[in-house]
């Protein structure tokens, strides 16, 4: 697993994107006292559950391969020009 650059404000803007897309699509709605650990495994699985991206390997599963199959996602769906 190559770290993408500016892997961090991916994450977090991938992040953002995955709670309005979830939260949009009527799967949940997030509170306040959920922590991106929680945000982003539901997020992670209810991708994979719509086949939006491929599942990783069950012994794979960790917040850090997580964190970079999400921001993988994310920067699929930026515009060439973004900054990111």
């Amino acid at each position: 697993m190559q770290k993408l650059k500016n892997e961090s404000a991916l994450f977090k803007e991938a992040l953002i994107a995955g709670v309005k897309y979830a939260e949009g699509r009527g799967a949940v709605v997030f509170e306040p006292t959920d922590s991106a650990s929680e945000k982003l495994l539901y997020i992670y699985r209810l991708l994979v559950h719509d086949k939006v991206i491929q599942p990783l390997p069950e012994d794979q599963v960790a917040e850090k391969s997580l964190r970079h199959k999400l921001s993988l996602w994310y920067v699929k769906q930026l515009p060439k020009d973004h900054p990111l």
